[in-house]
């Protein structure tokens, strides 16, 4: 599969993903299913990047063992009870681990681009949606690891007992507060309340600067360098 199939397959499952979230529930739990979809996608697509020429197989290996792992554990969480708050401790690690290498990943293919299309903007764009996303479904997570994490109720319903499946949860307002931190808002209706809470929030924010930083280094200095040769 080609980068930009990639690139557009990829920014397709963020957006399917996003409009998920605006649907009526319990509608909106199709979410759920629309993670896997991402993180398969994450590893299909950034799993052959290499980030020299060279470069042996074992960072690609490490990659597929880390995104196989994330999907497996994220899958085993979804079924489970929120009572088991235990489940949700290899998905918070694993995924983790797994956005942040796919966003290093998608920097290191786009710095490899060497001309500035409508492809390699959408493969920008979409890496920051899925940042964003990640950073909802680990927020999420804390959440049922740790009920209270954040200053509101986001363990859906009232009626929402211990033995009710994660996968029936809402996960609009977090993926929601995820945005906020990515994109250093700051809105202030709602906010980490524990110290991992906090501490993943400003991660998030530093992560999301970060990203646009670096993405827009890239892409200035391919639209340089197309310019030089143009003028040459």
């Amino acid at each position: 599969m080609s980068r930009a199939i990639s690139y557009r397959l990829l920014l397709s499952i963020c957006l399917a993903v996003l409009v998920s979230f605006t649907l009526p529930g319990p509608w909106n739990r199709l979410s759920a299913i629309g993670y896997q979809l991402l993180g398969l996608v994450m590893l299909l697509t950034f799993a052959p990047v290499r980030a020299r020429p060279g470069e042996g197989p074992w960072p690609g290996l490490f990659f597929r063992i880390v995104g196989g792992a994330a999907l497996i554990t994220g899958m085993f969480w979804y079924v489970t009870p929120v009572g088991m708050r235990g489940s949700g401790l290899p998905v918070l690690a694993l995924w983790g681990l797994f956005s942040v290498w796919s966003a290093i990943r998608l920097i290191e293919a786009l710095s490899q681009e060497r001309q500035v299309n409508f492809d390699v903007l959408r493969g920008a764009l979409a890496g920051y949606l899925m940042l964003g996303l990640s950073a909802g479904l680990v927020f999420s997570v804390l959440e049922t690891i740790e009920p209270g994490s954040f200053s509101s109720d986001i363990l859906g319903t009232p009626e929402m007992a211990p033995n009710g499946p994660v996968w029936g949860l809402n996960f609009v307002r977090l993926n929601y507060f995820a945005f906020v931190c990515l994109t250093t808002t700051g809105f202030g209706d709602l906010y980490p309340v524990s110290a991992l809470a906090q501490i993943l929030s400003v991660t998030v924010a530093m992560a999301g600067t970060f990203y646009l930083a670096v993405v827009l280094g890239v892409l200035i200095s391919r639209l340089t360098q197309a310019d030089r040769r143009h003028d040459g």
